[in-house]
């Protein structure tokens, strides 16, 4: 009867981490750079935004993260429905993902020409399910940063279960777990780097290989990293918010990530993409998700502001850039002079207007419609 009464309780909702929130932002904005610019214009960050892939492999940690964060304690009081579960992300994440599909139009044409026609109506009919990343070929099918939705859907089917994972009750089981994520982690690339199955000799950022693509953009590789999110929540949840340590791990985090990106091409290319970094995301995570200097530096709230809208930033940025550009307004408007800089802000300002007058209230009717 105790038990039927607790769960009978609505679980209370966590309160905002408002920091990585802001965090968000300056990942979003270093895929933006690593794309669009050339890293040797930011100085002594020119390691930071040559390694921009590494912020995909921190969106999917913090995503793990963050739905364990706000949404385990309910499912281990048995409050989480799946297909409720199911439908939130569903309307959380497909709106502005089909807005970028819609406004990749141009692209089939040379989609077309790349492709065989089987693969290229494999992209045309498994991108708007969600489905194009687990075929390496088509991964990257009309939007580049799209392959990672195929790696979210994928992991939001799965984390209903992993939200029921028995709670925790010492730290060292939890780090000796997160320790073993991390060594699984690194197998993918590891595998790579030690068969080398595209017969590359050196691979960094520029190069292709069949194999590469599966390892860089297809969802099983990256699933340590999302798993590895999940499980971090419980130690944080075991971490008092206003203790010291926090600061510690995140000023840590920070400098060591740094550091390791610093040392270029000495770095593995296979290892950084996805798994090496774990640890020290997951120090940055926890030191923002505590109350001290850090985080309110970083979760103040202009990047807070800001941040809100990095998944449109991510999503848009190729569909908003080839925009921008193809159609000159730029030169016609005589700012040519001020490229790329201010086009990083137009971008910005974009992915604002795209949160707040198409995500938003796109995600509103949708869940009025189907509930979630």
């Amino acid at each position: 009867m105790a038990t039927a009464v607790q769960q009978a309780v609505e679980v209370a909702r966590p309160a905002r981490l408002d920091a990585l929130t802001g965090l968000r932002f300056f990942a979003a904005i270093n895929i933006v750079l690593f794309h669009f610019s050339n890293p040797q214009w930011f100085g002594p960050l020119a390691p930071v935004v040559n390694a921009g892939y590494a912020s995909v492999s921190y969106f999917i940690l913090l995503s793990g993260f963050v739905l364990a964060y706000n949404h385990t304690p309910k499912a281990r009081a048995g409050q989480l429905g799946k297909v409720r579960f199911w439908k939130s992300r569903f309307t959380r994440i497909y709106p502005i993902y089909l807005l970028s599909l819609l406004l990749s139009w141009q692209m089939l044409g040379p989609e077309y020409k790349q492709h065989t026609h089987a693969m290229f109506w494999a992209g045309v009919i498994l991108s708007p399910l969600l489905l194009q990343g687990w075929i390496p070929s088509i991964a990257t099918f009309l939007n580049t940063p799209a392959w990672t939705m195929s790696c979210e859907a994928f992991y939001y089917f799965l984390f209903p279960w992993m939200a029921k994972w028995k709670k925790p009750e010492r730290m060292a089981p939890v780090i000796a777990k997160l320790a073993g994520l991390w060594v699984i982690g690194l197998i993918p690339g590891s595998l790579y780097l030690y068969f080398q199955p595209d017969g590359l000799a050196h691979v960094d950022r520029w190069s292709y290989g069949p194999w590469l693509d599966a390892l860089k953009f297809t969802p099983l590789p990256h699933l340590a990293s999302f798993v590895f999110g999940v499980m971090l929540a419980d130690l944080d949840r075991m971490i008092d918010r206003a203790h010291r340590i926090r600061l510690f791990l995140g000023v840590f985090g920070f400098a060591a990530l740094f550091l390791l990106l610093s040392q270029g091409r000495e770095i593995p290319f296979a290892l950084a993409h996805d798994g090496m970094l774990m640890p020290l995301f997951g120090c940055i995570v926890l030191g923002l998700a505590g109350e001290n200097l850090l985080s309110r530096i970083v979760g103040n709230k202009a990047l807070v502001f800001i941040g809100e809208g990095s998944y449109c930033l991510y999503l848009l940025h190729f569909n908003f850039w080839n925009m921008l550009h193809d159609s000159h307004i730029l030169n016609k408007l005589g700012l040519a002079a001020y490229d790329p800089w201010i086009s990083y802000l137009i971008l910005i300002a974009l992915s604002l207007v795209a949160l707040h007058f198409v995500e938003n209230p796109a995600r509103k009717r949708l869940r009025a419609l189907i509930g979630g």
